[in-house]
């Protein structure tokens, strides 16, 4: 009897070890982030799978106040964001939109130029 106590006291303990392990291999979101520099500054291009599609956002973060960016964003090749906006006085940009998700891969591609042409930037993400 005392050796059938030992053996499930040792099968409890090693499934109580192996449940944190389980939950760390496992994303919990498919969230994928991207970094770079840009025109002296920095940027985040980000993909959240959210509610049946994806949260895209596009920030650029340190660039030189009142200056103007050309920002697009595709969603497999077909643009779906394209604006010309202005960094505000602590030199941020931020670009949020949603998309839904499509069968198979889904490619999204940021791009960042300077509207004087000086700088550019962009990144791309898959996700399946």
């Amino acid at each position: 009897m005392h050796r059938i106590t030992r053996l499930t006291a040792i099968t409890a303990t090693g499934a109580l070890l192996a449940v944190p392990v389980a939950l760390i291999a496992s994303p919990a979101h498919a969230d994928v982030d991207r970094y770079g520099t840009c025109g002296g500054g920095h940027y985040e291009f980000s993909v959240d799978r959210e509610r049946g599609g994806y949260e895209i956002s596009a920030d650029l973060d340190n660039v030189e106040p009142g200056t103007r960016w050309k920002v697009t964003l595709r969603h497999d090749g077909n643009r779906f964001f394209k604006r010309t906006l202005t960094a505000d006085h602590e030199g941020e940009l931020d670009v949020d939109r949603w998309r839904d998700n499509t069968s198979g891969q889904d490619t999204f591609k940021f791009r960042a130029v300077r509207a004087d042409g000086s700088a550019a930037c962009g990144r791309a993400i898959t996700v399946s």
